[in-house]
């Protein structure tokens, strides 16, 4: 497990890289997983990652598990490395857009 400092730091990174309400991200999923023809139900909705980010939105500091803290740290490398990336094309941009979506990180929010 993760020292108290280190974890301290670990959840002020994720949630400050983490730029949506836990309500956003699942309508984004939500969205981001439906179809023509057919919707999920709403728990079951987007990448899995996405719903781990969703469930630790939802739960206070001292409820993390090992698996929690191992998403956020993946959610902020995977964010900070696709921060640095500039000047793309406008489909690339919106695909890197909706993967971070995913991930509960929003790149056009200040």
């Amino acid at each position: 497990m993760t020292d108290a400092l280190e974890l301290d730091a670990l959840w002020e990174d994720f949630h400050r890289t983490v730029n949506m309400t836990s309500q956003e991200l699942a309508a984004w999923l939500r969205v981001s997983d439906a179809d023509e023809s057919t919707e999920p139900l709403p728990e079951h909705a987007g990448e899995p990652t996405g719903q781990h980010v969703l469930a630790i939105l939802q739960k206070r500091r001292t409820d993390l598990t090992d698996e929690d803290i191992e998403v956020m740290y993946e959610v902020v490398d995977t964010v900070t490395a696709e921060a640095d990336v500039e000047n793309e094309p406008e489909p690339e941009q919106t695909v890197r857009r909706n993967r971070l979506m995913t991930l509960g990180h929003d790149p056009l929010r200040p």
